[in-house]
């Protein structure tokens, strides 16, 4: 890392996305599904919102519903519903810009979603999807676990410590941190595991170039 005034310079051999709320930004959908999840069940949502963002569908189904409810049936159920609703859905700012100016060998997307509703709200956001995601369906222990991202990095062939995370959620920013890259909060999440983390706003701050060797060199306000 080198400081330049205001600016970060940070080199690494690939960068490592979390998609909701880094990428993507689909609250509204999330919300709606939710909603009707707690409606249905006589659940506060409140609750159920302030900690289901970063983590997999069915862990918070689980979390969460009154015994005797099919934890996976309802999971599905809210799957498919997220996965048909996209209205409203849109890109960070700058998030556009930004992955096209990546190499598609040296990124990866790593997301509590499933395959399929991930690429509905990459699709939805105008975003690409790369050749290295890995999903809800990718990995046995979702976000705080480091699984996902020890995964994308070990498919783009980089060691994970020559990796740079952005991520917007407790339980992902915990999980990035876990795998031992370089983690920046991209937000306002305050949780207490961004104490020391770099942090942007949204995407338009981040530049990156290519560096000689096949590296990449990012930048950004700190």
């Amino acid at each position: 890392m080198t400081d330049l005034g205001r600016r970060t310079a940070v080199h690494a051999a690939a960068v490592l996305f979390d998609m909701d709320g880094t990428l993507v930004d689909s609250t509204v959908v999330v919300e709606r599904t939710w909603r009707s999840f707690a409606d249905r069940h006589g659940l506060d949502v409140a609750r159920i919102l302030a900690v289901s963002h970063g983590r997999r569908t069915e862990e918070t189904v689980a979390a969460f519903a009154p015994a005797g409810v099919d934890v996976r049936a309802e999971a599905r159920r809210l799957i498919a519903q997220e996965v048909a609703d996209t209205e409203g859905i849109v890109a960070v700012a700058g998030a556009a810009r930004l992955l096209a100016l990546l190499p598609a060998g040296a990124w990866a997307l790593v997301t509590s979603a499933g395959r399929s509703l991930a690429e509905a709200r990459m699709a939805a956001a105008g975003l690409p999807v790369p050749p290295v995601v890995v999903s809800a369906d990718d990995v046995t222990a979702g976000k705080p676990s480091p699984e996902g991202y020890l995964t994308a990095a070990q498919r783009l062939g980089v060691a994970p410590h020559r990796a740079v995370v952005f991520e917007d959620a407790e339980a992902g920013l915990l999980a990035a941190r876990a795998c031992g890259a370089r983690t920046v909060v991209v937000g306002r999440c305050a949780a207490p595991v961004t104490s020391g983390l770099d942090r942007v706003a949204d995407l338009r701050q981040v530049r990156v170039e290519p560096t000689p060797g096949g590296g990449l060199r990012l930048t950004y306000p700190t």
